[in-house]
């Protein structure tokens, strides 16, 4: 390949990071390239929560575009963002090993474990699980990029908001104050990176096959199947994760209230390799009328 590969991405300081960090993993493999910003809708309606603007893909769909109209050879998300049908013609080139998956609560120098804590996310999922963890509390909406909202945060009264470990982690922005919530369930895919192209480019998808990490792929898979089975949008209260531990595979996910009155959870260990956990997990949860909850 003479022409540098063009990669597309979001203009973030998180989705740059990501690029630089694939187009790294390219040059390790003997591939020059080359960064390709594009704006996302997303990225350009700041003022509206996400679950309220309706439209699947919001972070992708521009990318998808660029690709299509063979403005870029790839395309690189936050796998978190990506709906689960894919649009005709683009397929998964290959995912990455996977960062740290886990949600953090950066809190703003107040005391929030307290009745009237108010605390600041634009994400459905969070914020449902937040609530069902501490009824009492307040939720607020907080948009804008990762270093957007630490900002936001710092100029507000709000008590803390809720962020993903691997962004603040990524781009070395982490607060020494921030806790892990290890007990609440991540987005399906949250810490991966997924990179795209055209179904047609088999041999740029067979070149960067290497680059591939087996069983990150393969838990995101059923994550986003348990996702997709349940119907639910890349912003609807659904978590999901699945990773290996001792060679079984760990699969928890679960279905909240949208204000926070209500979970079910699936939480069991698997065979390594077994297919359909993700949708035997989203039939269980369904069974028990996640549906209705998710309706709620």
């Amino acid at each position: 390949m003479n022409k540098p590969i063009r990669i597309g991405t979001r203009g973030s300081a998180l989705a740059l990071w990501q690029a630089r960090w694939v187009q790294a993993q390219l040059t390790s493999i003997g591939i020059k390239s080359e960064l390709v910003p594009i704006q996302s809708g997303g990225d350009k309606q700041q003022q509206q929560p996400l679950y309220e603007m309706g439209v699947q893909g919001i972070f992708t769909k521009e990318l998808d575009t660029a690709l299509l109209a063979k403005e870029v050879d790839i395309a690189v998300h936050s796998m978190k963002d990506v709906p689960t049908q894919f649009p005709e013609g683009i397929i998964p080139f290959f995912i990455p090993e996977r960062g740290h998956y886990e949600d953090v609560f950066v809190p703003n120098n107040i005391s929030w474990e307290t009745d009237d804590c108010v605390i600041a996310t634009s994400s459905l999922r969070r914020a449902a699980q937040w609530k069902f963890k501490y009824p009492s509390h307040h939720i607020v909406d907080i948009r804008g990029n990762v270093p957007t909202r630490l900002k936001k945060l710092s100029e507000s009264t709000h008590h803390g908001t809720i962020m993903a470990l691997a962004g603040l982690k990524r781009l070395e922005v982490l607060p020494v104050n921030s806790l892990v919530l290890d007990w609440m369930i991540p987005a399906p895919a949250q810490g991966a990176i997924l990179v795209t192209g055209l179904a047609s480019n088999q041999i740029l998808k067979s070149s960067l096959s290497t680059l591939n990490h087996p069983e990150t792929a393969f838990c995101v898979s059923q994550e986003r199947e348990f996702l997709r089975t349940l119907e639910g949008g890349c912003t609807a209260p659904i978590g999901a994760v699945a990773q290996e531990i001792d060679g079984k595979i760990a699969f928890k996910g679960c279905v909240t209230h949208k204000e926070g009155t209500n979970q079910l959870v699936f939480d069991a260990l698997f065979p390594i390799n077994q297919e359909g956990i993700g949708l035997h997990a989203a039939e269980q949860l369904l069974k028990q009328g996640a549906k209705k909850l998710l309706d709620g």
